[in-house]
């Protein structure tokens, strides 16, 4: 088959045939029809997000398709279903195996190829927002980067569970998309300090900055309030006040789902089970829908992972593989 892989000397993603993977027991093989490009990929590039053990070099945490073959031990009804997935790696492929209990249906209403801007965001944004902040309806969150992948996913999550939603955004083309998808308020990063206007308001607030928005968070938070860090792209140190932490009775929750166990309490079964029965239906009712920028061919990884880096993308960008001679 044809995947994406590292070139040794140039460091660019380039396309080559690699062997097709074979599904162990409780694995499905699928068939791409598209992969989500995420800012995981980019940081797996640079060498400081290796998959975990036992997981493929090739790159891609998500993707849409259909099941062709089976593992043992897989009930065989699952063979020809079109699916999404969330998955450790191996997305930029034509072919990927899964772990059964990490396929999704493909919900009522999307096409294949958008369903891969589902699987990766959905479990991210629900697994950490509602299932360990718990945001409930009439609360406030805040979400740092509102026209990322992850946020705009958590802008409709949030508004379909009743919160009020304040996204961060660095150009008023995003602030008006987040706009557009239900944010109730919107702070150019660039012009205003978000601590500022958020002291003591924010009951939930989902980071992907890390350790350079440390202490502002903190002041934003209300009393009780659930800090979420999810990402380190403004490092991996911060200082933080711990008199005002205690103060407000506050938390700080550090979660990833690509490292979390595949079995057990909080593992990625667990989250795929919680998305497939809480957050499906809200995606069938055209409350949530996936926000894609861009959909590149395969061979255009490089680009993709461009586009993203950037930051002047809305939404997911996503990859397709073209059928090709290799394509047993």
């Amino acid at each position: 088959m044809d995947a994406i892989v590292v070139d040794d000397a140039t460091k660019e993603l380039v396309i080559a045939p690699v062997p097709t993977p074979v599904p162990a027991p409780g694995e499905v093989l699928v068939r791409v029809a598209a992969a989500g490009v995420n800012r995981a990929d980019l940081m797996q590039r640079q060498g400081l997000y290796p998959p975990p053990p036992g997981i493929t070099d090739i790159m891609g945490m998500e993707v849409s398709g259909t099941v062709v073959a089976l593992g043992d031990g897989v009930d065989e009804t699952a063979l020809g279903t079109e699916v999404c997935a969330l998955i450790a790696g191996g997305g930029y492929a034509q072919y990927v195996v899964v772990p059964a209990t990490q396929i999704l249906p493909v919900p009522d209403g999307i096409p294949l190829v958008e369903a891969a801007a589902l699987p990766e965001v959905a479990s991210t944004v629900w697994s950490t927002i509602v299932m360990d902040a718990g945001l409930t309806a009439g609360e406030t969150l805040l979400i740092h980067g509102g026209g990322s992948g992850i946020g705009t996913h958590a802008i409709q999550v949030a508004k379909a569970l009743g919160a009020t939603v304040v996204v961060t955004v660095g150009s008023e083309g995003k602030a008006q998309r987040c706009r557009e998808l239900g944010a109730d308020v919107v702070i150019n990063y660039r012009e205003q300090d978000f601590a500022a206007e958020m002291s003591g308001r924010a009951d939930v607030i989902l980071d992907i900055m890390g350790g350079s928005y440390l202490s502002r968070n903190v002041e934003a938070l209300a009393v009780g309030g659930r800090l979420v860090i999810i990402g380190m792209q403004g490092g991996f140190t911060g200082e933080v006040n711990v008199g005002a932490l205690i103060g407000k009775r506050a938390r700080i929750i550090g979660l990833n789902v690509r490292n979390r166990p595949l079995e057990g309490s909080g593992s990625k079964a667990e989250i795929v089970a919680a998305v497939t029965a809480d957050e499906w239906p809200l995606v069938e009712r055209g409350l949530i829908r996936p926000v894609v920028s861009a959909v590149l061919p395969l061979a255009r990884a490089d680009e993709a992972q461009s586009m993203l880096d950037s930051s002047t993308s809305v939404g997911k960008v996503l990859l397709t593989p073209e059928r090709s001679r290799t394509d047993g």
